[in-house]
């Protein structure tokens, strides 16, 4: 039984990272439930700390998964429209275009919002792009969150 668990909990970790750049599968959720099922076995124990430290960068990343694109329209010169057109887009494009309309949803959203607002076309593409360098920039986070709990259960084991 020991290594079923062991077995399911760091496969949980995997397809969590797996998901931390797939945009359908929740990857930081996904690896913090492999930490858990590992916590079941008698051979890992994380300290009470160690569990609530990755719970809360569990949290910070679902929330930055969001916020993000919008922070990035917002500092390529992006207004109200373009964040706005950004959140739009980026629920959009997860729901109605799976899984290309949740990274293309951001960038095509901010651009939209912009050249509604009645922006040019180069400074409504440079908010789209700052939609799109924040959706890569939380992705790269939550693949290093992913890659920080999968270490920290490495070591754990061992």
């Amino acid at each position: 039984m020991e290594i079923f668990i062991l077995v399911v909990g760091f496969l949980c970790m995997l397809v969590g990272l797996a998901g931390s750049v797939l945009p359908m599968l929740p990857g930081p959720p996904l690896t913090y439930v492999g930490m858990l099922v590992l916590q079941m076995s008698d051979r890992v124990q994380f300290s009470t700390t160690t569990l609530v430290v990755a719970l809360v960068l569990v949290v910070i990343s679902l929330v930055l998964d969001y916020i993000a694109p919008i922070i990035g329209t917002k500092y390529y010169g992006g207004g109200k429209w373009g964040e706005w057109g950004c959140a739009v887009g980026t629920i959009f494009g997860l729901f109605i275009f799976p899984p290309w309309g949740f990274i293309l949803g951001p960038l095509v959203g901010a651009i939209i919002g912009e050249l509604l607002h009645g922006k040019n076309s180069n400074d409504a593409i440079k908010a789209g792009f700052g939609a799109f360098i924040g959706f890569f920039s939380g992705l790269i986070v939550k693949l290093l969150i992913c890659l920080f709990l999968i270490y920290q259960a490495v070591v754990a084991v061992w």
